[in-house]
């Protein structure tokens, strides 16, 4: 008699075709020859005398490196199942053999989802998808219930980066007079980080009852993300000193209160587009300078994007009267979060503003593929 409910042929030549699909699109030994070229460059001596170079050369290496690994873990993970439902089979129908295709199902699972993963990776191929990713968050309509959804939405994405590993640096954080955040920018360090958050992009919007409001009403509030990639060497975003002006200030905490005794926080206005960065989170004017210029360079970058897609832009519809919100976190009368392009959605906020967004992110991610498959 039958053991098992699975069609193991047909599930293990679909996983192998998935996979297939994967490495080719992957490029293996194209990633393995940039980590030979990188690791030659990561090893001269003189490396060290130009330490932004060195940090640049040594963080790509590592994302390479996991990627590699990332994708050689799954082929031998893939082959070992394979070879667990051949030792299944070859041991009949006792008890030992249901034990191990209830191991080689519960595998079959944590495969498919793996390779899921995987798949969503691939379809990051933008030109900017693999770099770093620049986060703002602004707090908008809502007053103070705006502001502190704005620090909720900021702790959800830190707690997001915390339970993947990934490498987290703040250049600024304005506190709002009552509570929660005016706006933050941070920066993520993650393979295919812009790439990945780049969805998340738009208005989000949360509606509860007020914890600011004596009379227990329920409100709406709004905060904007805007996210961008990380400028490198490459890119030869070059700031003439004349095109921009730079003010210095302390650096202040909540509530307005001084957390420095000198002016190091500097603010950088772009005189020709008008685009003002401030930081205010290094410990010298120096360093937050020089942060403050690569937030303005990312943004330069991105503008620059926009401008070279201005004519593909002007063709499309202005959207709904949604305008560009993306989610929607509801707190009362009843429990959801849901994106509203994609239309999923979980009746768990809470574990949602704990970091749990990967779901949205890969739907995200699908459904902006499918729009640019559709033209749209």
């Amino acid at each position: 008699m039958d053991v098992t409910a699975v069609d193991f042929p047909t599930e293990l030549r679909e996983l192998r075709a998935t996979l297939t699909s994967i490495l080719e699109v992957s490029d293996l030994d194209g990633l393995r020859a940039r980590i030979a070229e990188l690791s030659e460059q990561a090893a001269a001596p003189d490396l060290w005398n130009d330490p932004d170079r060195a940090q640049a050369v040594t963080s790509r290496l590592s994302h390479l490196q996991a990627e590699a690994d990332r994708l050689q873990r799954m082929t031998s993970r893939l082959d070992d199942l394979e070879v667990l439902v051949e030792l299944a089979e070859g041991e009949g129908d006792g008890e030992q053999a249901a034990d191990t295709w209830a191991e080689a199902e519960r595998e079959l699972v944590e495969v498919r989802r793996a390779l899921g993963d995987l798949e969503v990776r691939t379809l990051l191929s933008g030109e900017y998808d693999a770099r770093d990713a620049l986060v703002t968050i602004r707090s908008e309509a809502g007053g103070v219930d705006a502001a502190d959804f704005a620090e909720m939405l900021m702790r959800m994405y830190l707690r997001w980066a915390e339970r993947h590993g990934y490498r987290i640096e703040v250049y600024d954080t304005s506190y709002a007079e009552e509570a929660g955040l005016k706006s933050a920018t941070f920066k993520v360090s993650a393979p295919y980080a812009y790439g990945t958050l780049s969805v998340e992009q738009g208005t989000h919007r949360l509606v509860r009852i007020s914890p600011f409001d004596n009379q227990g009403r329920r409100q709406t509030s709004f905060a904007g993300v805007e996210v961008l990639p990380v400028v490198e060497e490459t890119d030869h975003i070059e700031i003439p000193e004349n095109d921009v002006r730079v003010d210095v200030f302390r650096s202040s905490g909540p509530g307005g209160q001084s957390v420095n005794t000198t002016d190091s926080a500097v603010r950088i206005t772009h005189l020709p587009t008008g685009i003002v960065v401030t930081c205010q989170n290094e410990k010298s004017q120096l360093q937050n300078k020089a942060s403050a210029l690569r937030v303005l360079q990312a943004k330069l970058l991105e503008r620059a994007r926009q401008e070279r897609q201005a004519e593909l832009d002007a063709l499309k519809t202005e959207g709904s009267s949604w305008g560009n919100q993306m989610r929607s976190y509801v707190l009362h009368p009843y429990q959801m979060v849901k994106d509203l392009r994609t239309e999923y959605e979980t009746g768990n906020p809470t574990a949602v503003f704990d970091g749990e967004i990967d779901l949205f992110l890969e739907s995200g991610i699908r459904w902006r593929r499918q729009q640019e498959k559709a033209g749209v």
